[in-house]
């Protein structure tokens, strides 16, 4: 296909002076669409290693048939070439130096005695005598003891008239006549809800220890149990969440197995609603429609916080109080400077996120109250909310609407009523971070469980 000639333009008419111009300006914006695009599949082809090389790196690469992936790490750990200062991240801390063990621990002392030729005296040859310890501390652990459990219930008769027999009575269990007690049915829901173990592992583990076998199938009967016992508590939970005045709201996505002999997992989502600093409540949903958040938050007339997601529309109470997160548009303008680190317009609205994020930091700093915080943000944060909104709707008019920082920009001022809302609520944080941070033990779990199965 032969390439399109230039056109040819006559320099003393001004209209087709201005329609090459933005015709030039059209062909920028298109290249660095396509540059954008190419470095994110190459990311994508060589790992996450790769987000730290710039684009000649990645053009190297491409022309070295068979890289693996130590010889990426490898290149993404040298150091870099001379570049622009790089975005300000988060305040590095002093390092808090040796940490003392918690004083609560039991402390078992182990005496090590000097050896026959130091219990006596080099000089003089005399037995020495011990005059103190140099002394130090380690944390130390016993392994996990399984034992059998005998009870034995009392049973009593009157020796007099010898009428009748009474028993004490049967312990309250979770789950009655089981082989195992209370506690090891406990130990494996923490194990994995909380230290992300599976079942199977679980299982094997077991018969490891103590010779039992004990199927995943009964394990899974053992958590449900536990979850039957807990849905009194997570309903009491909800009512306090929804009585309160703010909620945080984030999703994460799940696999289920499913039995439709397509041997594939279905995606399911797990809803979390939580209050900064208190309770939060996972609800489990098989997708990520309004269904969910509409059924669990239709009373609710306070502030709820969350990201741009169309599913958090047309829910709550009348009164409630829609709010958005500044951490999601400071994300997606921090990954549109990744793609092209060269440009400037989205690293320049970045760093003056940061600043926003500054003034709440000081506050936490000097200890203030809400009340006080609020003076503070209403004192520093309207000028620079008018610079973020200027840059944005400069950058909406250069960027193309399909590229990263497009999109970021779109995102943003699609949101920006709800991003300024913290200037009228004292409660409100800049972000639902919070929430997100209560997914962790999800996505933990759900990347090892992925890893495990993988070897």
């Amino acid at each position: 296909m032969l390439a399109a000639e230039p056109p040819v333009i006559d320099p003393s008419d001004p209209a087709a002076v201005v329609e090459l111009k933005r015709q030039l300006q059209f062909a920028y914006l298109k290249i660095q669409l396509l540059e954008e695009r190419l470095r994110l599949q190459r990311i994508q082809k060589y790992g996450p290693a790769s987000e730290k090389l710039s684009d000649a790196q990645l053009e190297l690469l491409e022309e070295e048939p068979g890289v693996s992936h130590c010889e990426v790490t490898a290149e993404s750990e040298r150091e870099p070439l001379p570049a622009s200062a790089p975005i300000r991240t988060r305040r590095t801390r002093p390092h808090a130096g040796r940490q003392a063990l918690p004083a609560h621990l039991e402390r078992v002392q182990r005496v090590i005695p000097c050896s026959p030729e130091q219990s006596r005296c080099a000089h003089c040859g005399d037995s020495t005598q011990v005059i103190g310890y140099e002394q130090s501390e380690q944390l130390d652990v016993e392994p996990a003891k399984y034992f059998v459990l005998v009870t034995k219930r009392e049973k009593r008769s009157c020796r007099g008239c010898q009428r009748g027999v009474v028993t004490a009575p049967v312990p309250v269990r979770i789950i009655d006549k089981s082989l195992v007690s209370d506690r090891v049915v406990v130990d494996t829901v923490v194990a994995k809800y909380c230290d992300h173990i599976p079942l199977y592992r679980q299982s094997a583990m077991l018969e490891r220890e103590t010779g039992l076998e004990i199927g995943r199938a009964t394990l899974d009967g053992w958590v449900m149990s536990v979850g039957q016992l807990l849905i009194p508590l997570t309903g009491v939970m909800r009512g306090e969440l929804l009585d309160g005045g703010y909620i945080q709201a984030d999703e994460t996505p799940v696999d289920v197995q499913m039995h439709d002999g397509r041997g594939k997992n279905h995606q399911a989502y797990l809803w979390q609603y939580g209050q900064p600093g208190g309770s939060v409540v996972f609800e489990f949903q098989m997708g990520r429609g309004r269904a969910g958040p509409k059924r669990f938050l239709e009373s609710f007339e306070g502030l709820l916080q969350t990201d741009g997601y169309i599913g958090y529309e047309k829910i709550g109470g009348p009164k409630m109080v829609h709010v958005a997160c500044w951490a999601h548009v400071r994300r997606g303008l921090f990954e549109a400077h990744e793609l092209a680190p060269g440009e400037t317009v989205a690293r320049e609205m970045v760093e003056r996120i940061d600043d926003l994020f500054g003034i709440d930091r000081v506050a936490r700093e000097k200890g203030y109250d809400l009340a006080a915080r609020h003076r503070w943000r209403a004192e520093h944060a309207p000028q620079l909310l008018e610079t973020i909104r200027q840059a944005l709707e400069a950058a909406q008019k250069q960027a193309l609407p399909a590229s990263k920082l497009g999109k970021a920009v779109a995102y943003a001022l699609g949101l920006w009523p709800r991003l300024e809302r913290f200037l009228q609520y004292p409660e409100l944080e800049l972000s639902n971070n919070l929430a997100e941070n209560s997914m962790r033990g999800v996505a933990v779990g759900r990347s090892l469980c992925t890893s495990f199965s993988s070897v």
